[in-house]
């Protein structure tokens, strides 16, 4: 039954406004928006508290939204939208769900993708697209970086962060310590003298892929913890890539090996 927003300000739809960023509940809520996001989350087995969408986007497709058992779905207008959320929105559609459970570091399967104090959503959720397309399904990030399901890293990923088993670890000391006791060889994305360049690794069947900060890269006692150093050739006078480029390129090469 669609349910007719007659008072924006009601105490179920502030959940719109409140779960910006990198804001979460303790209840593992989080805010999608943009029907290609909500409709792929639609489609996953994850559960979908509420939707609130304009009649344009029911018209188009309802179908899908009725395939799931969703408490409470809120007609509005891309008006009303707007002050709901507080600020200008382009989109027609957005939805309140339930992440899943973070992953054990024990569950995490061959192939790790591992973030450094990354800082940017858009590359948080950048590199998690790219290793959903991939096939790397495990996403080891700390504390202090963007959540994959925060609302911006999630529109960047399309919605396909849902696809990989998320490791929040909080001492990346403790956490590569703990990996390479589990078998993991723990290469690290950076430009040094002794890097071996990306043309002749090789790579181990069980590995981990460290991207550093945006800016600073990967600190040197990091490094020094670290299996072994990977660049990606260049032409002179070029630094680096893009972090969220060179992850896909490294997770590419890295994967076509195996």
């Amino acid at each position: 039954m669609i349910i007719k927003v007659d008072d924006i300000n009601t105490d179920e739809l502030q959940i719109y406004k409140e779960l910006r960023e990198n804001a979460f509940r303790s209840d593992r809520s989080f805010i999608a928006d943009s029907p290609k996001v909500v409709n792929l989350l639609l489609e996953s087995d994850l559960e979908i508290k509420s939707i609130l969408a304009t009649q344009e986007y029911y018209d188009e497709f309802m179908p899908l939204v009725q395939s799931k058992n969703i408490p409470k779905v809120y007609l509005t207008t891309k008006e009303e939208m707007s002050r709901i959320v507080g600020h200008k929105i382009h989109h027609n559609c957005m939805a309140h769900g339930i992440r899943p459970d973070d992953i054990a570091l024990e569950g995490a399967g061959e192939c790790i993708i591992m973030l450094d104090n990354i800082t940017s959503s858009e590359n948080v959720g950048s590199i998690a697209r790219s290793a959903a397309a991939l096939g790397v399904t495990s996403y080891f990030l700390p504390k202090s970086s963007p959540h994959p399901f925060n609302r911006r890293a999630l529109r960047v990923s399309m919605g396909y962060a849902h696809r990989l088993g998320i490791y929040i670890y909080k001492d990346i000391f403790e956490t590569i310590a703990a990996l390479k006791s589990a078998g993991y060889r723990v290469y690290a994305a950076e430009v040094t003298e002794d890097s071996t360049p990306l043309s002749s690794l090789h790579v181990s069947a069980k590995w981990v892929l460290l991207m550093g900060h945006e800016g600073k890269g990967i600190a040197q006692d990091i490094l020094d913890l670290c299996d072994e150093i990977v660049s990606i050739e260049m032409q002179e006078g070029i630094k680096s890539f893009n972090v969220g480029v060179a992850a896909s390129i490294l997770m590419y090469n890295f994967l076509k090996q195996q």
